[in-house]
């Protein structure tokens, strides 16, 4: 096993001439002189997306970046059952316009769920009030009023971040890396897998999206793909719905293809597979080498376990040896630390946003293209 940590990184990297460029996960350890200068102020608006209270959980530890403000929640019932949740305890709650009017805010975690029609309209009025924003992913179901929020972002330079935590996810960067750098050569195929297995409630939850399973869980793949590969020349889908329970019309089996003139990239996603969580898979082949990350994450495990992949390789490349070999990675903090962490410093001005609007839109649209979305009548 090549185990990959900082340390064998960065000794490896200066004995190979410093043919790898450090990605942002392998940036120096902070002593307690580099803490963070300024604590950013944050709330809170819905608590409805799956991702809404680990979100909070993760910003109150990261003390050192965020000062947790308040927490809006307009459904009384969601209310309700939220305050027994450890995540929001002793927090303030209020409305949303008492949130947006609280002195010295600057951010807000958006994360109503993404069927909630008033998803664009919460995440405009952040941005009207001057507040960079998290958005948990998708944004929604309209691609014009996505667009039309994201623009006025960019008129008023400020952030919008959608909640693809497998951005961060040091296994991915390294496949960045490897195809940014050329180590695999002309990539020619991406297959990427999210599945899972779900109860017979949450499939009736997942039939009001349109694109069932593909339009929760696809977008992360989506996401992955248009970072790597650009936009796509075409998009074609192939939805199914292979079990027959009482009261449920959706897809809960489907593949997105994704046509690039010397590649293919495919996109499965179900709720069926036995265990399927432990086979989500990034997948990237180049006619000099493959990167395969399965699973993706294993953040079911406990305790938290090393990350690792496959890869494969013509010839060396950097402190990496011709042939086939694993690439391992210590555990991450937590799922969504880094990407957080990464918002802070965005905000501070101390980072370039590395997923620009641009970015947010092209995969918005890509998804609501193969979830059959657009074009909007």
């Amino acid at each position: 096993m090549n185990k990959f940590d900082r340390r064998h990184l960065l000794t490896a990297a200066a004995g190979a001439g410093a043919a790898v460029a450090l990605g942002p996960w392998l940036a120096p350890t902070l002593t307690a002189a580099d803490a963070p200068k300024q604590r950013i102020k944050i709330g809170q608006i819905g608590t409805g997306h799956e991702h809404a209270s680990a979100k909070m959980s993760t910003l109150r530890k990261l003390s050192d970046h965020y000062e947790v403000v308040g927490i809006a929640e307009s459904d009384p019932e969601l209310r309700k059952s939220r305050e027994k949740d450890p995540a929001y305890r002793d927090l303030t709650w209020m409305t949303e316009e008492q949130l947006l009017n609280i002195e010295g805010l600057q951010a807000v975690a958006v994360e109503v769920s993404s069927a909630d029609d008033r998803i664009m309209d919460i995440t405009g009025q952040c941005i009207d009030a001057g507040l960079h924003v998290h958005l948990d992913k998708p944004g929604g179901e309209s691609f014009s009023a996505f667009k039309k929020v994201l623009d006025e972002a960019g008129r008023r330079k400020l952030a919008v971040q959608l909640g693809y935590m497998y951005r961060n996810n040091p296994c991915v960067q390294f496949c960045q890396q490897a195809v940014r750098e050329g180590w695999i050569g002309q990539v020619f195929e991406v297959h990427c897998v999210m599945s899972v297995t779900h109860s017979l409630e949450y499939r009736k939850y997942l039939a009001q999206y349109p694109g069932g399973t593909m339009f929760i869980f696809a977008c992360h793949m989506i996401d992955l793909v248009v970072g790597l590969m650009g936009k796509p020349d075409r998009i074609v889908t192939f939805p199914r719905q292979t079990r027959s329970d009482v009261g449920v019309e959706m897809c809960d089996n489907g593949l997105i293809v994704f046509e690039y003139p010397k590649t293919t990239a495919t996109i499965r996603t179900c709720s069926l597979e036995v265990d399927g969580y432990r086979r989500r898979q990034l997948v990237v082949c180049g006619d000099q080498g493959t990167v395969d990350i399965r699973p993706l994450e294993k953040f079911d495990i406990q305790p938290p376990q090393p990350l690792s992949l496959h890869l494969a390789l013509s010839q060396d490349r950097g402190p990496y040896k011709k042939g086939y070999q694993e690439v391992s990675f210590p555990p991450p903090p937590g799922r969504y630390d880094e990407q957080l962490i990464e918002l802070a410093r965005i905000i501070r001005g101390e980072i370039e946003n590395p997923y620009p609007l641009q970015h947010e839109l092209l995969v918005q649209e890509c998804l609501l293209t193969a979830c059959g979305c657009l074009p909007e009548s």
